[in-house]
Order: structure tokens, then C-alpha cells, then sequence
């Protein structure tokens, strides 16, 4: 076995019987090696899919030209992805708790690859449903994907490092957003004979499905369903638990009864969905105050992503330093507000430069949010699964992303830009309120306390010595 000693059998007195099985399960608790290659695998095969999310709408305007179709259907074809998770998040749920992460990892990153080679049969103008139902394809990968960060944490990581790693695992789909900013525009220039545009865009599609495939294939040889130690006391427990004993349906009800769950679930989606119509119509919003900065608009968009995954990084660190996931969350979702509000009435101020200023400080607290929702979530809802409160923030999230994307892309077309850069602003005003009553129970700290302070505290008979634990010497008493 590989890995790092956390609990060494030598050290460990025997517990009393009443918590047997948690001492004997908190004995053999070791760190896998193997955790660092898992996680960068997920992110990997989660970047390539989260750029085929936005790959489209980064060059909204092109691809609106290139297919003859309009900015709504295009816009659709990012909702997509929102829409898709919403009624298969149960059924994939159900998968991830009977089937396990391996078998969720295949299935992801298996449709993310197909999707990625049907869109290469769409590169004709009159093709377009050809790419929707490539997107399609893609966005059911998303499914398989998007719940996945703090399951991965909490199953491969130890208690210091739980929050940090599941930053990590958000990282790879906030990056992939990054580079469908980046790439797009410049792979895709903005020209008007048909024939060298489907040229350009082809090699866009190659590049994502020669990437997806390979992604596809290093998670058949690496990826494994667990380490063979808990990484941590909390982990011990719950996979010391008998399997009858749990109940998906049951599981589910405990966690919407949850009452700070489900404050925190609808905080989630309005923070969320906020920034996913914000990604969607963020090149739309750009070229109509800046005509002809579609690589900008590209890079305004990664910096967004970017200072996001700076901000998701120092918050995943400082919650495994600190365990202040309630005044953390809090303060992250007020400052969302100030950097949306700077962000919207600095936007048709004529400086682009300014708006790349003020778009970084929205991206570093809106994008670094993501990982301390689920983290969050994970604490409130323990020993739940996490692909349940996870999978469940993010129907929270396309929900509201879907509303906010169709009625923000409406404002704008009636009202103008700032007019619908204000309505997010009003969400998160009403998402800041409601953060604030959120009750801090942090049960998975808790068990993990209450767990180490059990298998640090021999138990003394006054009528015979300590009982030697399994693997112990007596001389070594």
C-alpha cells in the first residue's frame, strides 16, 4: 500500500466496544498517493467538457452567421447544458451511490468525447441540428460530471486537505470556461467566406474530440474507485456503515428537510445561475459597447475564469486552515455584489481596460464561490452523499442560470446592457440576505472531532491493563 501514515496500528490503543468499528476503521487511516493523479484526470476530462459548453457562445456572433440561425438559438445551445442536468440529476445520483466513481468517471468522459465527435459532422451551415445534438450529447456528460468535486475530496482526501482538493476539482471545469473564451475567437476568425470559416471551425472540433478521446482513455487505466484506506476518520465511518442500513429515497428526504441545506441550495443557484448568464451573454454585452473585440470580449471572459480560480484556490485553503465555511461564504457572496455592481456601470464606460479590471475582481469572488458551496454543503448535509447535496446545488443552479440567461438576453435586447446587468445585481442582493441566515453545522468537522478525540482516549479498567490493539507487540507497551 502506498501512501501517507496518518494513524499508525502501533499507537492506536483498543477502543471500547461501544465504538469498535470506528477505532478499528480510524486505525487504518492512511492518504493515497494515487489521490494527486485521480484528481488531475477529473479535472482534465471536466475542462475539455466545460469548454464544449461555452465554445459556442464565446463567438456567438460568427457561429449566428456561420448556421443562419439567431442569437437565441445559439444561446441555447449553452442553456442546454442547464437544461439536460435537470431531470437526470436523481437518476445519475443513484448511479454515483450504487455504481460508484469509477463507473461515473467512464460514463463522462465517454459522452463527453462522443458529443465532441458529432459535432464534426456540422460543418455545413444547414447542419446546425447536427451540432445541437452533439451539444446534447456533451451536456449529458456534464451530468456525470458537474456533481462530482466533493465526492472525489471526501473519498481520496484527508481532513486537511478536503476543501483544498475539491477547489482543485472545481478548477478544471472554471478553466475549461478560461480557454472556450480564449480559443474560440482565436482559432475562429471572423470572416465571411463560408468555405475557410467551416475550415477554421473544423479545427476547433478536431482538436476537442482528439483531446476528449485521449482523456477518455487515461481514465480507463487510471482512474480507481477508492484508495484502499479512508483518508479520513469521517470517510471511516461512512464506509464502515452497513450497506442495508442506507436508503437513496431516505437520503434524499433527510437532506430536503435540511433547512440550512436548503437556504444554502437556493443561495447556490442564484450565485451560480448569476454567473452562467453572465458567461452566456458576456460576448453579446461586449460587442455591442466595444464592435469588433470578439478576442477581447475571449479575453475578458478569461479573466474572469482566472482571477475566479485564484479566488476558489485561496478560499479552499483557507477553510482547511480555518473551518469558517459560513462567514467565508458570506463574505465571498457579499463581495460578488460590489464586483457585479462595479462591473455594471463600468461597462459602457468606452475603456476596455477597465472593464478587464473590474470583470477580474467579479470573476475572483463569483468564480471562487462555486467550491465553497459544495464544500459547505458536504458539512451541512454529513454523512449524506455528497453527489446528492452537490447533484442538488446544481439544479438549484440551472434553474435560476436558465431563468437569468433567457431574461437577461430579453432585457438586453429591449433595454440595453446595464438595465440587465441590474437584474443580476438584484439576485444577489436577495442571495446576500439569505446567506446570512444560514446556521453553521458543521457535522462532518464535528464527526471527525468527536472520532479522533475516540481513538486518542484509551479506555483504563481499573481491574486489568489496556487491551493491545491488533498488530501490537506487548513489548512495545
Amino acid at each position: 500500500r502506498c501512501g501517507m501514515v496518518l494513524q499508525e496500528p502501533a499507537e492506536a490503543p483498543s477502543v471500547p466496544a461501544a465504538a469498535g468499528a470506528v477505532g478499528d476503521a480510524a486505525a487504518e487511516v492512511r492518504l493515497s498517493r494515487l489521490r494527486w493523479a485521480v484528481l488531475l484526470l477529473f479535472s482534465s476530462y471536466s475542462l475539455c467538457n466545460a469548454f464544449q459548453w461555452i465554445q459556442y457562445g464565446s463567438v456567438s456572433n460568427i457561429f449566428t452567421r456561420f448556421y443562419g440561425v439567431s442569437t437565441f438559438a445559439i444561446d441555447w445551445l449553452s442553456m442546454s447544458y442547464m437544461l439536460v442536468y435537470i431531470p437526470l440529476l436523481f437518476p445519475v445520483a443513484w448511479l454515483l451511490d450504487k455504481r460508484g466513481l469509477r463507473f461515473i468517471a467512464l460514463a463522462g468522459s465517454a459522452l463527453n468525447a462522443v458529443g465532441a465527435w458529432v459535432k464534426l459532422g456540422s460543418l455545413k451551415p444547414h447542419l446546425f441540428p447536427v451540432t445541437v445534438l452533439g451539444q446534447v450529447i456533451s451536456s449529458l456528460a456534464q451530468v456525470f460530471i458537474l456533481g462530482i468535486p466533493s465526492r472525489i475530496a471526501s473519498v481520496w482526501f484527508g481532513s486537511q486537505e478536503v476543501s483544498t482538493a475539491c477547489s482543485i476539482a472545481v478548477f478544471g471545469n472554471q478553466l475549461g470556461i478560461a480557454v472556450g473564451f480564449l480559443v474560440p475567437p482565436v482559432l475562429i476568425p471572423n470572416v465571411e467566406d463560408v468555405e475557410k470559416l467551416a475550415y477554421h471551425i473544423s479545427i476547433m472540433f478536431f482538436m476537442t474530440a482528439g483531446v476528449a478521446s485521449a482523456l477518455f482513455i487515461l481514465v480507463i487505466i487510471v482512474f480507481k474507485e477508492k484508495p484502499p484506506n479512508p483518508p479520513s476518520r469521517a470517510q471511516a465511518l461512512i464506509q464502515s456503515r452497513p450497506p442495508a442500513e442506507y436508503s437513496y429515497v431516505q437520503s434524499i428526504l433527510r437532506v430536503l428537510r435540511n433547512a440550512n441545506f436548503l437556504l444554502l441550495m437556493v443561495t447556490y443557484g442564484l450565485n451560480v445561475g448569476c454567473f452562467y448568464a453572465l458567461s452566456t451573454l458576456l460576448n453579446r454585452m461586449v460587442i455591442h459597447h466595444y464592435p469588433g473585440e470578439e478576442v477581447n470580449a475571449g479575453r475578458i471572459g478569461l479573466t474572469i475564469i482566472l482571477s475566479g480560480m485564484v479566488g476558489a484556490l485561496i478560499s479552499g485553503i483557507w477553510l482547511d486552515k480555518t473551518k469558517t465555511y459560513k462567514q467565508t461564504t458570506l463574505v465571498v457572496y457579499i463581495m460578488s455584489l460590489v464586483g457585479m455592481i462595479v462591473y455594471t456601470f463600468t461597462l459602457s464606460l468606452g475603456h476596455l481596460w477597465v472593464v478587464f479590471v473590474t470583470a477580474g475582481l467579479l470573476g475572483f469572488f463569483m468564480t471562487g464561490y462555486l467550491p465553497l458551496g459544495f464544500e459547505f454543503a458536504a458539512e451541512l448535509t454529513y454523512p449524506e452523499s455528497e453527489g446528492t447535496s452537490s447533484g442538488l446545488l446544481n439544479v438549484s443552479a440551472q434553474i435560476f442560470g436558465i431563468a437569468f440567461t433567457i431574461s437577461q438576453g430579453q432585457i438586453i435586447d429591449h433595454f440595453g446592457t446595464k438595465a440587465g446587468n441590474l437584474l443580476l445585481c438584484s439576485v444577489l442582493l436577495l442571495g446576500t440576505i439569505m446567506t446570512a441566515f444560514i446556521k453553521a453545522d458543521l457535522r462532518r468537522q464535528q464527526a471527525n472531532l468527536e472520532n479522533e478525540q475516540t481513538v486518542s482516549k484509551p479506555s483504563f479498567n481499573p481491574c486489568c491493563p489496556p487491551a493491545i490493539s491488533s498488530g501490537q507487540h506487548p513489548a512495545s507497551l
